[in-house]
């Protein structure tokens, strides 16, 4: 009888059955959940009724899958059948075909934004890179050569191409299909020893607290809330926009981070660490219970539009924020910069750089020192001051101990 049962090293499932006699193992991308389980369970109870008929096609269930080989050899399956394929690398299946694979098998652990992403870049970027390519006979070169295609795509970068950042991401899909391909079929994965491209380091460009009691003071009366907000916790934007009053607790005066807006839709957050309870700081509490005057009973979105919809950000940046800046003659900035501010802020005004970086939402703290060192170090002292007065203060102690003993 058929199992599902869970790789030890990566905790990913599989099917261990008999067919013919013979033992199989087909391996799968699905995390060991209940809900995988289930779903395997199911394709074993289609598989076993098939069995039972004598109507089993094993490549029907497992195109591709290198048991077929085995199973040729071992005389229960003709040489040469139709849709039987070898472990020889021309065997394997058209990259694009097991991208497909590979994307369905893996989409039900992703946030819908990611599986939008991800679906981008297949068919964006690596479906047509190797478009007549079998994933077994894909080779380094060919890698590299996709790749240096992709720099030389229009896009965001500062250069008006495809950024170092967004090519890392597309190879990394890239790395991630052809080393489940190499497992299951069974040939050496291509994709060894290519490192990342190598990313400028982000340089960031605070509000001064002057410019943010500026930008507050200025900008339209109901939108003021919604920055004092963005300002003040350094909520990301999707957090900010997708916050519900549900998420808003005036008795403990908390804002819980639990979900983040993308394509007008809420979804779990970034990551796990990105679920937190932000403390209403300064002026938040009253900006929040004014908000509620506003919208309370209109949606259950804290900010939103006269329909009660989530606020566009997209339009919200260019009907408001950047003529807003451009009216104060402030340096034109995206609105993340808030978030960017409030890190800065937090961090100058002594605050524990651990639970800064709880408060916003990061894993540790060495994106804080990484990111926003720079702007802070008189502000808090980081600047060898403090031990500067410990070496001076042991001068003096020993000073005074030298007098006391020639008195």
């Amino acid at each position: 009888m058929a199992k599902v049962r869970a790789r030890v090293d990566t905790k990913k499932l599989f099917i261990d059955f008999r067919y013919q006699g013979i033992r199989c193992r087909e391996q799968t991308l699905l995390s060991d959940t209940a809900r995988n389980r289930k779903q395997l369970e199911t394709l074993i109870q289609r598989m076993e009724a098939k069995m039972l008929v004598g109507d089993f096609d094993y490549a029907e269930f497992f195109p591709g899958s290198k048991n077929l080989k085995k199973l040729e050899d071992a005389g229960v399956l003709p040489k040469n059948g139709e849709g039987v394929l070898g472990q020889s690398e021309s065997d394997t299946p058209l990259f694009a075909d097991f991208a497909d694979q590979w994307f369905l098998e893996s989409k039900i652990q992703w946030r819908n934004s990611h599986t939008r992403n991800v679906e981008s870049i297949l068919a964006s970027s690596l479906k047509p890179a190797f478009k007549d390519k079998r994933v077994g006979e894909i080779s380094k070169p060919d890698i590299l050569a996709a790749r240096n295609k992709m720099a030389r795509r229009k896009g965001r970068g500062a250069s008006g191409l495809m950024a170092p950042k967004t090519i890392n991401s597309h190879m990394t899909i890239l790395r991630m299909i052809l080393t489940e391909a190499a497992e299951r079929f069974d040939f050496t994965n291509p994709y060894l020893n290519i490192k990342p491209l190598k990313q400028q380091k982000v340089h960031i460009e605070p509000f001064s607290l002057n410019e943010v009691e500026k930008i507050l003071e200025t900008v339209r009366e109901d939108y003021r809330n919604y920055y004092l907000v963005r300002f003040y916790t350094g909520m990301r934007t999707g957090e900010v926009d997708g916050l519900k009053w549900e998420h808003v607790d005036f008795e403990k005066r908390e804002i819980l981070v639990r979900e983040t807006l993308i394509h007008g839709q809420t979804e779990y957050t970034k990551t796990d660490g990105s679920q937190r309870e932000i403390p209403m700081f300064g002026p938040v509490y009253d900006a929040l219970k004014t908000q509620y005057e506003a919208t309370g009973k209109l949606s259950k979105f804290v900010f939103c539009n006269r329909l009660g919809e989530p606020l566009d950000h997209n339009n919200v940046t260019k009907r408001v924020w950047y003529p807003l800046l451009e009216h104060l003659k402030l340096k034109k900035r995206r609105p993340y910069q808030t978030r960017h501010t409030a890190a800065t802020l937090l961090l100058a005004s002594g605050e524990n750089p651990e639970w800064v970086a709880r408060t916003l939402g990061h894993s540790s703290t060495e994106m804080l020192f990484k990111v926003y060192s720079r702007y802070i170090p008189n502000l808090t002292r980081m600047d060898g001051s403090a031990f500067e007065r410990l070496i001076q203060s042991r001068v003096i102690e020993n000073d005074k101990e030298v007098g006391d003993e020639t008195e």
